[in-house]
C-alpha cells in the first residue's frame, strides 16, 4: 500500500460505522449494507479525492447512490416475478440484556423495527430522501443530484415520505423497563392460553402483521390470533429486535421460525410485527442470543 492508500483507508474506517448506519436504513438488512460499504470503499481506492474538502460527505453520496440503484434493482426484479410489495426488513438480534457497541451506532435514533417496515413500503427516491435528509441532516441540494430531481421535488419526496412514517410507525414509549415487562405479559398470557391477559397488555387498535401483510386488525382478533400460536409459545425466548423487546421462537434444534418485534406506546402493545419467512429467517443471526 502506498501512504496515500493507508491514509484513505484509516479516514475510510473512520467513517465505517456511520455508513453503515446509512446504508442499513436504506435497505432494512445488513448483509447488503455492508456490501454497499465495500462498494463505496473499492470506489474511494479508484478515485482521485485529492480535490474533495469532505470526505465523508463524499462516501456518504456515494453509499447513497449504491443503495438507489439497489433499491430499484429490487422494485424492478418484484415487479417482474409478480411477489407483491416490499419484503420484510432484516432485523437485528440482541440479548435481552443489551445492545453491544456496533449495533448501539447502527441502531442509533430509535430505528426500531416498526419504522424499517414503514421503510421497506416507500417509493426508492422517498425512502433515500427522507432517510438522508430526516436521520443525517443531508441538504436537499445534495440530495437532489441523487434522486436526479430538484431540490424542491427532493424536499417533497421527503415530506410525502415523512407523512407515511408518522402514520405507519408509532413512537414507542421511552421506557425500555416497562416495554420489556408488557411483552413478557403478552408471552405470559399466550403460553397459559389467556384471552383476557392478552387483552389487558394490547392497545384496542393493535396491528398484527406477519411478513408484511395485514393479519390480524384491532385486541380481540389480535389476542385470538395469538392463541392459535399458543403450540410454539413454549420455544420463544426473549430477545432485543432492533433495540426494542421483541421474542424469538427457536426450535429445539436451534433453528428460527419466528421473529416478533413489538411496539409499545402509551403502555399497551400497538403493532406486532413478524418474520416468518423461511428464506429471510436463514439470513438472521440466533447464535447471539446463545
Amino acid at each position: 500500500m502506498t501512504g496515500d492508500s493507508e491514509y484513505l483507508a484509516a479516514r475510510f474506517e473512520e467513517k465505517r460505522g456511520h455508513l453503515r448506519a446509512v446504508a442499513y436504513r436504506m435497505l432494512g438488512s445488513l448483509s447488503e449494507a455492508e456490501d454497499a460499504v465495500q462498494e463505496a470503499w473499492f470506489r474511494l481506492d479508484r478515485s482521485d479525492t485529492s480535490a474533495v474538502e469532505n470526505l465523508g460527505g463524499w462516501l456518504t453520496t456515494v453509499v447513497a447512490r449504491v443503495c438507489l440503484d439497489q433499491l430499484r434493482s429490487r422494485k424492478a426484479r418484484r415487479e417482474e416475478s409478480l411477489d407483491g410489495p416490499a419484503g420484510f426488513p432484516e432485523p437485528l438480534l440482541s440479548p435481552p440484556d443489551g445492545l453491544d457497541p456496533e449495533q448501539e451506532v447502527l441502531l442509533a435514533d430509535s430505528v426500531g423495527l416498526a419504522l424499517l417496515v414503514v421503510l421497506e413500503q416507500l417509493a426508492p427516491a422517498e425512502r433515500l430522501s427522507f432517510v438522508l435528509h430526516d436521520m443525517f441532516g443531508v441538504p436537499f441540494d445534495e440530495i437532489a443530484p441523487i434522486v436526479e430531481r430538484t431540490p424542491a421535488a427532493a424536499r417533497q419526496l421527503a415530506s410525502r415520505a415523512r407523512r407515511r412514517v408518522q402514520g405507519g410507525a408509532p413512537t414507542p414509549d421511552a421506557d425500555t423497563g416497562r416495554q420489556k415487562e408488557i411483552v413478557g405479559a403478552f408471552l405470559t398470557a399466550a403460553r397459559g392460553g389467556s384471552f383476557e391477559g392478552l387483552i389487558a397488555v394490547l392497545d384496542p387498535e393493535v396491528v398484527l402483521r406477519v411478513d408484511l401483510s395485514d393479519m390480524a386488525l384491532g385486541a380481540g382478533a389480535v389476542a385470538r390470533q395469538a392463541l392459535t400460536f399458543q403450540r410454539l409459545a413454549p420455544y420463544a425466548r426473549p430477545a432485543l429486535v432492533n433495540g426494542a423487546p421483541g421474542l424469538v421462537t427457536i426450535t429445539p434444534g436451534g433453528k428460527a421460525v419466528g421473529v416478533m418485534g413489538f411496539t409499545v406506546s402509551g403502555g399497551r402493545i400497538v403493532a406486532i410485527d413478524i418474520l416468518a419467512d423461511p428464506e429471510r429467517l436463514e439470513r438472521v443471526d440466533v447464535t447471539v442470543l446463545d
